[in-house]
């Protein structure tokens, strides 16, 4: 795994609050972290299983497990987690969201054999190693869900900034392994989306002006057809099954329960789906079995990073 807990102390120094402490937006923005993380390692357990197979071996899958097809210890974490922190590294290492640093980020991470990768993501890689160039060529095949699983970094930098800016960040990571409009217009409404609930922005106002612009822009999106079951790596599949549980449940649990019973790329999905509900409710609203059980390493590091992103923003 790809983090020190050294580097962001040394470039961001955070003082630690205490939980009870924590302004109502800097609690909201760990607990999208902690969201983030918590996601990943439930539904790592059921990725690529169907919702029948879910029901079948497990029945309602609600607990932190370990297992699956990557055979991970109760906590463990997977690459949606692990690339977020490395972005935030990158971020906090230069001060800005920068597209070369995260591309050595990226790159040292890989070095570091992580648990897992993309295809996408190992791919242009491999291409930024032979160049030196950080941003990978536009495709039209390039439409996973890899740069939307790590915006949250990008988010917590930009909270406050002028909209060019946030653009401008949102495009500098994601191009690094994926340069597509798709990918591109889900980085930038789940960042705006994340900004809008840390700020306690309506919820029924988000989904009408950040969900349903997304929709307009690109129709693909559309989410409030039949129930988006067993979504693969494509972010469009993804954005359907995490609208369709963040806006259809009403609590932490019930949002990160219902997508990742929904099986297929469920790592993913319970990651994006834990931030924004994470980013919704507030970290006393996730489950505490689940935090205990995350990994220790893990959960110190995402507390910290979000500290430390969050000071960079305009709102303290």
């Amino acid at each position: 795994m790809f983090w020190t807990g050294e580097l962001i102390a040394r470039n961001a120094p955070v003082r630690r609050r205490p939980v009870a402490e924590r302004p109502p937006r800097l609690d909201r923005a760990v607990a999208a972290y902690l969201g983030l993380a918590v996601g990943d390692a439930l539904g790592a357990t059921v990725e690529f299983l169907t919702p029948n197979e879910i029901r079948q071996q497990i029945g309602t899958h609600m607990d932190i497990t370990g297992g699956g097809w990557l055979r991970l210890k109760p906590g463990q974490v997977t690459d949606d987690t692990t690339m977020s922190l490395a972005l935030g590294e990158s971020i906090l290492g230069v001060g800005r969201v920068d597209a070369l640093a995260a591309a050595d980020a990226f790159d040292a991470w890989m070095r570091g054999k992580p648990v897992d990768i993309g295809n996408t993501v190992r791919r242009n890689l491999i291409g930024f190693r032979k160049t030196g160039n950080p941003e990978a060529p536009a495709s039209e095949h390039d439409a996973g869900n890899g740069a939307a699983m790590r915006t949250l970094p990008v988010a917590l930098a930009t909270l406050g900034k002028p909209a060019e800016t946030i653009l401008a960040a949102s495009r500098a990571q994601a191009h690094v392994t994926h340069h597509n409009t798709l990918s591109d217009a889900a980085c930038e409404t789940l960042i705006q989306m994340v900004h809008d609930l840390i700020t306690g922005r309506d919820i029924h106002e988000i989904e009408r002006e950040r969900a349903a612009e997304l929709v307009r822009r690109h129709p693909v999106f559309a989410y409030d057809r039949k129930r988006r079951d067993n979504p693969s790596g494509f972010v469009v599949e993804t954005l359907q099954a995490v609208f369709q549980s963040f806006f259809g449940t009403e609590s932490f649990e019930d949002c990160l329960i219902d997508v990742v019973n929904r099986g297929g790329d469920a790592d993913t999905t319970g990651a994006i789906a834990g931030m924004l509900a994470g980013a919704r409710y507030g970290c006393a609203e996730i489950p505490k079995r689940w935090l205990k059980t995350l990994d220790p390493a893990s959960h110190d590091a995402c507390e910290r990073q979000a500290e430390a992103l969050f000071g960079m923003s305009t709102l303290l």
